[in-house]
């Protein structure tokens, strides 16, 4: 299995927002774009128009991670308009519409993404693991870039990992929040299969972008060889 990398791109440096797309596109697996409504959480980042603009020069897949509290009232279908090619949520923000959520983002052409905070248990996702597509595990909490690794969260992996198989599934496991070079051993190890990098994990590496990403697979090299067969 070869593990992929998504840039968190509320990290990169907007100034060079196209020569550092184009440098991703060709590295990179798929790109991350937070988008929060200053409610769910207390930050505001990207939007759909940010997606709009990226989905000119992109050449790989768009996730868009809303962190909002209705993420129905417009959020998911701008996303798509917009360019977005995975929509991913929160499931406690939809409740009574989560399926509705998935038929509807799964009609309009676009994959379905499930993220869970560190509070938020594993085992909310039973009822309706089988129709989603990835499934994000948050190592931190949401909101801010950052924060500390909640080391917790490894084990939750490794079920969620163990849940798949049992149940017969085919979503990919993703993490958010802090791989860097001081996780991706421990994250690699408890089945993780998506890397969601920013600062720490690649943007902060090196100011030429090129640079920063050589580095980024050279560190995730060194910590993870032989676990990726």
């Amino acid at each position: 299995m070869k593990p992929a990398f998504s840039p968190s791109l509320m990290c990169m440096d907007l100034t060079k927002f196209r020569e550092q797309i184009e440098t991703l596109n060709g590295r990179a697996d798929l790109y991350h774009v937070d988008i929060m409504d200053g409610h769910y959480v207390k930050n505001l980042t990207l939007s759909p128009f940010f997606i709009e603009q990226l989905s000119k020069v992109a050449t790989i897949p768009i996730d868009a991670h809303l962190m909002a509290e209705k993420p129905n009232d417009f959020l998911v279908d701008a996303c798509i308009d917009a360019g977005a090619s995975i929509i991913s949520i929160h499931p406690e923000v939809v409740h009574a519409e989560l399926f509705r959520t998935i038929a509807h983002i799964k009609k309009l052409g676009c994959q379905v993404g499930i993220v869970l905070n560190p509070a938020t248990p594993l085992a909310i996702i039973e009822p309706f693991a089988h129709l989603i597509d990835k499934l994000t595990i948050m190592t931190i909490d949401p909101g801010f870039a950052g924060q500390p690794f909640l080391t917790e969260m490894v084990e939750k992996i490794a079920d969620a990992k163990r849940f798949r198989a049992e149940q017969g599934l085919a979503f990919t496991l993703e993490v958010d929040g802090s791989c860097n070079e001081k996780t991706f051993k421990q994250l690699a190890q408890a089945g993780n299969e998506t890397f969601i990098v920013g600062t720490s994990g690649l943007f902060g590496l090196d100011h030429d972008l090129s640079t920063a990403w050589e580095k980024m697979e050279a560190i995730f090299r060194k910590q993870t060889e032989g676990i990726y067969l």
